[in-house]
């Protein structure tokens, strides 16, 4: 006793957005049509999201262009970082993605610190490599210089 339902919303292990699927009805009226993630699957609604997902398509698209100018600009750029630091070049305390987005915000560039993605805080002096994820498709690599604060 199948039920057949669009879904509105990608669900992990059931299906993606805009994509008609078989689910048990309980599931479908107590927890699925609730939370809006799907729709029952008639002609009416079949029409209705496909334009959603067009338009879903469209938006996505153009975040993408967004976000490979957006990449263009930031892989040229180079953030300088003043720390103290002792013998062997090791940092008193360390440059967190927090610290880099501050940093790309005072050369005008807006980048959540959630979107820099350093495998571990940087503890030593010298250039680093630091990616930077502008969108699920899109990353930017940019430079972090960590110089010795006189």
């Amino acid at each position: 006793m199948a039920m057949e339902i669009i879904l509105r919303e990608d669900i992990d292990k059931l299906g993606s957005r805009g994509q008609v699927v078989k689910v048990t009805p309980g599931y479908a009226r107590n927890f699925l049509f609730p939370k809006k993630l799907a729709v029952a699957a008639t002609d009416a609604n079949k029409k209705i999201v496909e334009q959603e997902r067009q338009a879903h398509l469209r938006r996505e698209a153009k975040a993408v262009g967004e976000a490979q100018e957006l990449a263009k600009l930031v892989g040229a750029v180079t953030v300088t970082i003043s720390r103290k630091a002792g013998e062997n070049d090791q940092l008193f305390g360390s440059v967190t993605a927090a610290d880099i987005a501050d940093a790309l915000s005072a050369q005008n560039y807006s980048v959540e610190r959630r979107k820099i993605h350093l495998e571990e805080p940087i503890r030593t002096l010298g250039e680093h490599k630091v990616t930077v994820r502008l969108h699920k498709d899109v990353t930017a690599e940019i430079t972090v210089n960590v110089a010795r604060e006189e």
